[in-house]
């Protein structure tokens, strides 16, 4: 029996509207350590996008290594596989692997070839427990163009090069691993969109090259007891109950405040694994204005006051401590310049306003809006709204799910949050 912890998408130096998320994370990451050393964990799987940036500041990575250096004297036995995601840079996540495996951290980037054929030493790493191998874990990191065979080959009835060349992939990795099991249980990670998975709106890219989105859970050998996915910030399962994303340590975008943010305890054993759910509490608030529905611009200022009275928020409260706020407004008398006019009401409060969403138009507006003399001005319209109609009228049909998200990560990075997935 080997017990295997499985995180994922840290996002270390992640800024959320310009605002710092050092503390957040360091706080997320002290839990962690106390997760480790209470269930006696043997084996940390930490699922890619272990920095934001592929540029990591001097203080993210600092952040970085002080956490593998804490959950070593924390665990000293324990194993931790650190799989290279989207966000990171394989090569510059590998450079220290001859000085991090002597502390027990393995990481994996880009897949390793040797002679054509995939370099398993590069990719299985056994997990022990008592001195003696308990457990393997295949370790893929996001799939590059480079990381890919040939995308020439098709999945069988004219399905999609680059789910086949998926496919091929983890069918290689699996039948060189599988002579190399002894009928100890095989964990295998993977760093990408499985069907079926939520997505955070507007916070996780679309990665697969070539234009895909995702791939079936089949992808992955179902000789796998568990499959420890990193990408998608919302733990969940997908496909068959051992397919599973753990989710982020903290929310990274506004679309992310409902969520409950966890690891994943995997027990693995004779049979099949046992999974738990581990909460990891919210270092800050995130809050949304109101609780529910919509409320007039006029009515933020009574809100906030609110908030910092139920908070107990001084007025000089620490600008790295304040919670974080997403504002819904109904549209009803909502004017030009009404995102200025917000930020100048939040100002006088210890609060960080990152996110406003102003109510959709009622149906039927879009008509209305294009046909007669009564338009609405641009300026009074959110940019969403304007998104939504310009698809429609183009396409014929509102935008999807897929849309909404391109538009939101482009609306993103003009106004400088930049979310990240």
């Amino acid at each position: 029996m080997i017990r295997v912890l499985h995180t994922g998408d840290w996002h270390i130096g992640q800024t959320l509207r310009g605002y710092g998320r050092q503390r957040e994370h360091a706080l997320a990451f002290a839990h962690l350590e106390r997760i480790v050393i209470e269930r006696e964990v043997d084996a940390l799987v930490v699922a890619g996008d272990v920095f934001d940036s592929q540029n990591p500041s001097g203080e993210s990575q600092r952040l970085f290594y002080e956490v593998l250096m804490r959950l070593n004297r924390a665990r000293p036995d324990m194993t931790i596989v650190i799989t290279a995601g989207n966000h990171d840079a394989a090569g510059r996540l590998e450079a220290p692997r001859a000085l991090l495996e002597a502390i027990g951290v393995h990481v994996v980037g880009n897949v390793r070839r040797r002679d054509g054929a995939v370099d398993l030493s590069h990719h299985l790493v056994p997990l022990r427990r008592g001195g003696e191998i308990a457990a393997q874990v295949l370790a893929v990191s996001y799939p590059t163009a480079a990381c890919l065979p040939p995308l020439q080959r098709m999945t069988e009835g004219g399905g999609s090069p680059i789910v086949g060349a998926v496919r091929t992939l983890y069918e290689h990795l699996f039948a060189a691993a599988e002579p190399r099991l002894s009928g100890v249980p095989l964990m295998v990670t993977g760093h990408l969109h499985v069907a079926g998975g939520l997505e955070s709106e507007g916070a996780e890219r679309r990665i697969l090259v070539g234009g895909e989105h995702a791939v079936p859970a089949d992808v992955f050998p179902q000789a796998a007891r568990y499959v420890a996915l990193g990408h998608l910030h919302k733990a969940q399962r997908v496909g068959r109950d051992s397919v599973r994303y753990s989710g982020s340590l903290i929310p990274l975008s506004a679309a992310e405040q409902p969520y409950a943010h966890a690891v994943t305890l995997v027990t693995l054993d004779q049979g099949p694994a046992e999974i738990e759910l581990i909460p990891i509490p919210r270092p800050l608030p995130f809050l949304r204005l109101p609780a529910s529905g919509d409320m007039r611009l006029g009515e933020l200022g009574d809100h906030l006051k609110a908030l910092v009275r139920d908070l107990g928020l001084a007025a000089d409260h620490p600008l790295d401590e304040r919670p974080f706020v997403q504002v819904r407004l109904a549209r009803d008398g909502l004017g030009p310049g009404y995102r200025a006019e917000i930020d100048r009401i939040a100002d006088g409060f210890p609060v960080r306003v990152v996110d406003v969403r102003v109510a959709p138009l009622p149906e039927g507006l879009e008509t209305q809006a294009t046909a007669g003399p009564n338009l609405i001005r641009l300026a009074e319209r959110d940019p969403e709204d304007l998104f939504r109609l310009a698809f429609t009228r183009t396409r014929g049909e509102p935008p999807g799910p897929e849309h909404l998200a391109i538009f939101h990560r482009a609306r993103a990075e003009a106004e400088g949050t930049a979310p990240g997935g």
